[in-house]
């Protein structure tokens, strides 16, 4: 999908504490690098091109902005929890390569360099997720808008670069590269074992241009 593109939904969680991440929005990841090597071929990573609401628990850290940003100082804490977030980066950038020469020696180097490869801005949300609301982006090619309930949240000039292609997702993993040059990720645990999951329900209505039908979907994670 290429701008421009409107996306909405109404969606809800089982809890407002859902370990790993979840959301729903547009991500580039399905139009990474392929190496076409036999029948399941292998894709590089690419560079994060993303416009979505994001929920992600305290283990995470999903920004590349400093101190020195000259964001607003609410937005250096848009790393976790619930956040409207947008990416923008290049194919490839030739500082890609000392900033992997420079990982085994000094992280926060790395993370310095990414965050000049990496466009990005986004804002905490405070919001009951566990409620019905409303959510709305608007992917321009000049600016991106977040709206919940009818109310804009964030007018962004962080446009990300085409294609992308619609997510909604939910499971128990974490990443983290903090502003400190620890990096972390794998799995959380099921906080409750004996019948605990974890749960988006999202509402799709439908219309006559062959749009999603009215109905309720839900998409689950049993972590262990």
């Amino acid at each position: 999908m290429r701008a421009p593109l409107r996306f909405s939904l109404s969606a809800r969680t089982s809890s407002e504490s859902l370990p790993g991440t979840w959301g729903f929005g547009l991500w580039n990841d399905p139009f990474g690098m392929s190496l076409g090597f036999g029948g399941n071929p292998f894709r590089l990573p690419a560079l994060p091109n993303a416009a979505w609401f994001f929920g992600a628990s305290e283990e995470n850290y999903l920004s590349f902005k400093g101190a020195s940003s000259s964001l607003h100082p609410a937005q250096h804490e848009a790393a976790n929890g619930f956040l409207a977030q947008v990416f923008r980066a290049a194919k490839f950038h030739p500082l890609l390569i000392p900033a992997g020469l420079a990982l085994p020696f000094s992280r926060k180097t790395t993370r310095r360099l990414l965050g000049r490869i990496i466009n990005e801005e986004g804002i905490a949300l405070s919001v009951d997720v566990t409620q019905w609301h409303s959510y709305r982006l608007e992917w321009r090619e000049e600016r991106v808008t977040f709206e919940v309930d009818g109310v804009q949240v964030l007018e962004s000039p962080v446009s990300p670069n085409s294609p992308l292609a619609t997510i909604i997702w939910i499971d128990n993993q974490y990443a983290a590269f903090t502003p400190a040059g620890k990096i972390g990720f794998g799995v959380l645990e099921n906080p409750n074992p004996h019948g605990w999951k974890s749960k988006i329900l999202i509402y799709c209505k439908g219309d006559r241009k062959g749009h999603p039908t009215s109905g309720t979907s839900s998409a689950r994670s049993n972590p262990r």
